[in-house]
């Protein structure tokens, strides 16, 4: 295995290509887009068979043409009733329930064992408060993986949530990285170039480079969304980088988010014209030097820890941001940063 620049393989840097899948289905939405938009059209989406949402096929079609693979991280909300008395009360609860979905049905099987026969990774979204929650955690990566057939490696928490323990929780229940660190409001590398260790072990954590979410509108300005994006690549390659991206499925649905679809695929193409590894974080991790229990300052294509200016925040563990306020109209996250910066 070569290395280049620190990295663990031939190659100008890494780009990681997540999905986090929050709402794989269109329903009240439709109604709200029809008022908001005064578009009919959107009504559509409420008759049966119909889901504009659906856009896996489309996704491993257009990475497949790429030759690149992703990860696809799946989501198993409490029902609303499985909640205190208190939370029935939260609208923001509401909204969560209205997107929820279960991973062992027929459709969302089939699913699963096409994108793990098809080489992508799937992986565990964990649930709005499972970040706190060892038994949660254990419970949802259990349910996923008997749905899936297959072992779960990789998390990332809904809303990017992170308390004190939550990375000693995902190491706990045999997790090998965490892909949480980040903000829907924010881009960038300011939690370093290199993915961390924070217990000095195997166990590491992909910081989240760039939320589609934080970019300008694509469709209203896409030029200066591909702004964005062509300079993180740039500084990507100028650092030997490790940099991580999250695009939501359902922002690939054209007719509901223009231009998100079309700068996914620019990003990507752009990348490998420059030389980079691309691929899902799982894929990745198996590339990296593990160390033993020893320290990995020296160890390639991982950093010692994170920068010294934020390490303080992110031990304290008190990054639970208020995030119960409303949503977007599409439910698209907009976390900003969490109070610390890790997520």
């Amino acid at each position: 295995m070569s290395e280049n620049g620190g990295l663990p393989v031939d190659a100008e840097f890494a780009l990681l290509l997540t999905h986090d899948v929050d709402r794989p289905y269109k329903s009240v939405q439709g109604l709200y887009h029809a008022v908001e938009r005064r578009d009919p059209r959107q009504l559509k989406s409420l008759l049966p068979g119909v889901n504009p949402w659906w856009q896996f096929d489309d996704i491993t079609q257009l990475e497949d043409s790429l030759g690149v693979r992703s990860a696809f991280y799946f989501l198993r909300e409490k029902h609303v009733f499985e909640r205190d008395l208190s939370d029935w009360l939260d609208p923001f609860y509401w909204v969560e329930h209205a997107g929820r979905y279960d991973v062992e049905t027929p459709e969302m099987r089939d699913l699963l064992a096409r994108l793990d026969e098809g080489g992508w990774e799937v992986g565990l979204h964990g649930s709005y408060d499972s970040y706190d929650d060892l038994d949660r955690l254990q419970f949802e990566k259990a349910r996923l993986e008997a749905a899936l057939g297959d072992e779960v490696v990789g998390v990332r928490q809904h809303h990017l949530n992170r308390g004190p323990d939550t990375w000693a929780h995902h190491r706990e229940i045999g997790l090998n990285y965490d892909a949480s660190p980040g903000s829907s409001s924010e881009y960038g590398f300011d939690r370093g170039y290199r993915p961390l260790r924070p217990f000095d072990d195997e166990f590491v954590v992909f910081p989240l480079t760039l939320m589609e979410a934080a970019l300008p509108d694509p469709g209203e300005a896409f030029d200066r969304a591909w702004g964005v994006c062509a300079d993180l690549l740039d500084e990507a390659a100028d650092n030997d980088a490790v940099m991580s991206v999250l695009w939501h499925p359902r922002l690939f649905t054209e007719a509901d988010f223009p231009g998100y679809r079309e700068l996914y695929r620019l990003l990507v193409e752009r990348a490998l014209e420059m030389g980079a590894w691309v691929g899902p974080p799982g894929d990745y991790y198996d590339l990296l030097d593990h160390p033993d229990g020893s320290r990995t300052d020296d160890r390639p294509g991982v950093g010692d820890g994170p920068p010294p200016e934020i390490e303080g925040r992110l031990a304290d563990g008190s990054g639970q941001e208020s995030l119960t306020r409303p949503q977007a109209e599409d439910n698209k996250v907009q976390t900003g940063a969490n109070g610390e910066p890790t997520g």
